[in-house]
C-alpha cells in the first residue's frame, strides 16, 4: 500500500523522541512491501541536528513551515491508500489532521496515531471542540504509542471505530551493545529533553538521589536542562544524537527511565528509551507504573523505584555483576518479545484487515 505519514520528524531526534519508534515501525513496514511517504516540517532546528540522511526505505518530503507549504503536501494524501496523521507535528496539526481527513481517497484508510495518548485525552476531556474529537467520526483507527486498556477504553467512549496500542520497542539494527565510552562513564545517567510535565519527576527520581550519593557520578542528557540547578556531582551533556545512545547506555553502571506525568498515571507505556537501553544490554532503573511486568521482570530484567530514595538506595546496593546480569537478561527479553520487527507486524496485519473491510463494503 502507499502511505502517507504526517509527522514530526524522521530524520531528526532532536525536540523529538518519537523518531526512532517512527523508523522502527515504518522500516519495517516498508520492508513488508508499503511505499512509505514521511512529511516533515521544516520547524525546531530540527533540519540542523539530523540523526539519519533520508533513508532508502522511505520518501522523505521536508515542507516550510508555512501555511502553503502544508496545504501542499497534505494535497498529496489523495495519493495515498493509507493516510496518517501523527500527534504533536508542533505547527499546524489542526490543518494537517483536517486536511489529511479532507484530502483523502475514498478507499484510504485514515489513521490518527498518537504518541502522547494520555495527554491528548485529557486536552479532549477539557475541550468538546478539539480536532482530534471532532475528526474521531471520519477516522477508521486511531493507533497509540501505549496506554493499554485505560486509553483504548477512553478513545472508544469518545467514539473511536477502533483504537490500537503499538507500543514502543527494540530495532536491533539500530541499538545494541558496545564497548563502555568514557565520554558518558557514570553510576546513572538520565536521558530526556526538559518539559513541563517531566521536570518534577526529574528532580524527583534523578537529581535529589544525586544530591543523596555525592560521592556517586551522575549523568544527564537531553535539551533544555541548561540553567537548571544541579548538585555538583551531575554532568550535563546537552542533545545526544541517536548514533550515540548505544554507548550512552553501555557505559553507566545503571541508566534511568523517568515517564512524563501523564503517562506514569495512565501505565503501559514504555518509552523508546526503555528499549533502547534494553537494547544496548544496560541496567535500567525505572520509576513505577502500572504495567511494566508485560515488558521486562522487575527485579530481574528491570529494577522499579519508588520514589528518589528507592533509586538511592538501588544504586548504592548496585553491583558491576548484577547490572550486568540485569542487561543481558532484559536483552534476551526485548529480543524475543519486543522488536519493531513485531510491531510491524502488528500494523501491517491491521492495515490488511482493514483494507479488506473497505472493499467489502464497496
Amino acid at each position: 500500500m502507499k502511505i502517507a505519514f504526517y509527522g514530526s520528524s524522521l530524520l531528526s531526534s532532536y525536540w523529538n523522541g518519537a523518531a526512532t519508534y517512527y523508523r522502527g515501525i515504518l522500516r519495517d513496514l516498508a520492508a513488508r512491501g508499503h511505499a512509505i511517504t514521511f512529511y516533515e516540517p521544516d520547524a525546531f532546528d530540527r533540519q540542523q541536528h539530523r540523526d539519519i540522511d533520508p533513508p532508502d526505505w522511505a520518501r522523505v518530503v521536508v515542507y516550510p513551515a508555512r501555511e502553503d507549504a502544508m496545504r501542499a503536501v497534505v494535497a498529496e494524501a489523495a495519493n495515498a491508500d493509507v493516510v496518517i496523521k501523527a500527534n504533536g507535528v508542533g505547527v499546524f496539526d489542526r490543518e494537517l489532521l483536517e486536511g489529511a481527513i479532507e484530502h483523502a481517497a475514498p478507499h484510504a484508510l485514515k489513521i490518527f496515531w498518537d504518541v502522547d495518548a494520555a495527554a491528548t485525552l485529557d486536552e479532549m476531556r477539557a475541550d468538546a471542540a478539539h480536532p482530534v474529537r471532532r475528526a474521531l467520526p471520519d477516522l477508521d483507527m486511531v493507533l497509540t504509542y501505549g496506554g493499554g486498556p485505560p486509553v483504548i477504553d477512553a478513545y472508544r467512549r469518545f467514539g473511536a471505530a477502533s483504537c490500537v496500542p503499538i507500543y514502543n520497542a527494540l530495532d536491533p539494527s539500530t541499538h545494541f551493545p558496545v564497548a563502555p565510552d568514557p565520554r558518558f562513564a557514570a553510576d546513572l545517567a538520565f536521558l530526556g529533553n526538559r518539559l513541563p510535565d517531566r521536570e518534577a519527576r526529574v528532580e524527583q527520581f534523578f537529581l535529589e538521589p544525586a544530591a543523596a550519593l555525592a560521592g556517586r557520578r551522575f549523568l544527564i542528557g537531553g535539551n533544555g536542562w541548561e540553567g537548571k540547578a544541579m548538585p555538583a556531582n551531575v554532568r550535563h551533556l546537552g542533545h545526544v544524537y541517536t548514533a550515540d545512545h548505544n554507548a550512552f547506555n553501555a557505559s553507566p553502571l545503571a541508566v534511568l527511565n523517568i515517564a512524563r506525568d501523564s503517562m506514569a498515571a495512565v501505565g503501559f507505556s514504555p518509552a523508546t528509551r526503555v528499549f533502547e537501553a534494553a537494547g544496548a544490554a544496560a541496567c535500567l532503573i525505572t520509576d513505577a507504573w502500572e504495567g511494566i511486568e508485560l515488558f521486562l521482570t522487575p527485579g530481574e530484567e528491570v529494577l522499579v523505584a519508588r520514589d528518589g530514595q528507592d533509586v538511592a538506595e538501588q544504586l548504592a546496593a548496585l553491583t558491576p555483576l548484577r547490572a550486568e546480569a540485569i542487561g543481558r537478561a532484559a536483552l534476551a527479553r526485548v529480543l524475543a518479545e519486543h522488536t519493531y520487527r513485531r510491531r510491524g507486524k502488528e500494523v501491517d496485519a491491521l492495515l490488511a484487515r482493514h483494507a479488506a473491510r473497505a472493499r467489502e463494503a464497496a
